[in-house]
């Protein structure tokens, strides 16, 4: 996966040299231009970015703002250090900063590159993954509490993206012009892409406050919602034509669920609902999504008086019973 690195210096010779002599590492990385610290700001909000190297003298703001906003604002960005006037107590400074890396004018590209390199490979340093669903990968890191920064590249569009995890929690999501949920929601959006798993989370407050199914189910939905359904020829007449399920199949329900469970099964209501179709809908296609297997019942706590458990039909069959009913029993009797 090419990450980007931030080149800047008010010197536009001394970029464009750089630009040039950096082309041979194109394979591992591409490089972005800002001429000041304001310029900086404009392209981190607008892109990705895994590197930044700064000189320290420049107009507007100069290398030392840039470096305390990077670490206010985008710990997770690593910050090599430039400059014409080297001395140990800039060195010092830069380092006390939160930079990782200073080197001294004149320079050679190459060992500038090699800094680059080596600095670029600790985000992929617990691995790299290509070609999957992000959705089931990042429900396996919630599952194992992991704490790590995921960047991400979806094949289709070569959009990027990047998500903070500690103890598996989603702290935080970027992606564009976007932050926190909303970049969340366009990230799970993706049906498959690249990633690499860089091991520890520089990231400390929480800007998500969710769990992360709910951010993939909607993520979906939306995605749902942009996407126009095809209907194969034929179909709609089948839909609008369906025999709705017959009386007695509702009675024969009814009939199972007190015969093998008694009064105390929490019974309330079974009936037809078409309201709960969507969702039922959105159901199957999560577990389509997990790779969970076929849709074939969802019990339903909304905080309600009652629950309600949904049996995908031509029209969903609606189960109300009461919330201290047997749930276990009554899932188990109901699928028999």
């Amino acid at each position: 996966m090419i990450k980007n690195v931030l080149l800047v210096d008010d010197d536009t010779e001394m970029l464009h040299a750089l630009k040039e002599g950096f082309k041979r590492y194109l394979e591992s990385f591409a490089v972005l231009l800002a001429e000041d610290g304001l310029q900086a700001l404009e392209v981190l909000k607008k892109n990705i970015i895994s590197l930044v190297v700064t000189d320290l003298k420049m107009p507007n703001m100069d290398g030392f703002e840039l470096l305390a906003h990077i670490m206010q604002h985008y710990p997770d960005i690593p910050v090599i250090i430039i400059t014409g006037y080297s001395t140990p107590e800039m060195e010092k400074l830069a380092r006390e900063g939160g930079a990782v890396g200073y080197i001294a004018k004149p320079f050679l590209i190459e060992n500038l590159a090699r800094q680059i390199l080596t600095t670029l490979r600790k985000e992929s340093e617990g691995g790299t993954l290509h070609n999957i669903s992000s959705g089931m990968f990042l429900q396996l890191i919630e599952m194992e509490q992991k704490t790590c920064t995921i960047r991400l590249e979806e094949k289709t569009g070569g959009q990027k993206g990047i998500l903070f995890f500690r103890d598996g929690e989603l702290l935080d999501a970027r992606v564009n012009n976007m932050q926190g949920e909303s970049a969340a929601h366009e990230i799970f959006s993706w049906d498959a892409v690249n990633l690499s798993i860089q091991n520890g989370c520089a990231l400390k407050e929480n800007k998500i406050q969710s769990d992360l199914q709910p951010l993939i189910l909607e993520a979906m939905r939306r995605k749902d919602e942009e996407e126009p359904e095809v209907v194969p020829d034929g179909v709609i007449e089948q839909i609008e034509s369906a025999p709705e399920a017959p009386a007695d199949q509702l009675t024969i329900l009814k009939d199972k669920i007190e015969k093998e469970i008694g009064q105390q099964c929490g019974l309330e209501d079974l009936y037809q609902d078409t309201l709960w179709d969507s969702r039922v809908m959105q159901l199957s296609k999560i577990g389509a999504f997990f790779q969970l297997g076929k849709f074939r019942i969802a019990y339903i706590d909304k905080g309600d008086t009652n629950d309600y458990i949904l049996i995908p039909d031509q029209k969903t069959l609606v189960v109300t019973v009461d919330p201290r009913c047997p749930r276990d029993k009554l899932l188990r009797v109901i699928t028999k």
